[in-house]
């Protein structure tokens, strides 16, 4: 069973970037379709980006699209989020989640999931 770490989480100014990263272990991350979702104060969880088992094909929501890119490192067990020209709406706990199953925008799709990390963009 596979366990997901998230880290680079913090404060930003709007307009400013982030990278985050999710280390998995007890598993190879190869063997997950991974994706990142969030979720503000008040509001549902959301799907943010997916990327497939090789990295050979990515999704991103369409309020992150051309601001945020999905990549990863199975040599490194690592999938990371590259978030850029951040608004305030980003706002919210970014999540990193794997799945076996399916490659998926759903977060009921994925069955593991790490701790999450916070993102703060100030206004």
């Amino acid at each position: 069973q596979v366990q997901l770490v998230e880290s680079g989480g913090g404060l930003v100014q709007a307009g400013g970037s982030l990278s985050l990263s999710c280390c998995a272990s007890g598993g190879a991350s190869r063997d997950y379709a991974m994706a990142w979702l969030r979720q503000a104060p008040g509001k549902a969880r959301e799907f943010v980006a997916r990327i497939t088992l090789s990295g050979g094909h990515t999704d991103a929501a369409d309020s992150v699209k051309g601001r945020f890119t999905i990549s990863r490192d199975n040599a490194k067990n690592t999938v990371y989020l590259q978030m850029n020209s951040l608004k305030s709406e980003d706002t919210a706990v970014y999540y990193c989640a794997a799945s076996k199953r399916i490659y998926s925008m759903k977060s009921y799709d994925y069955d593991y999931w790490g701790q999450g990390t916070q993102v703060t963009v100030s206004s």
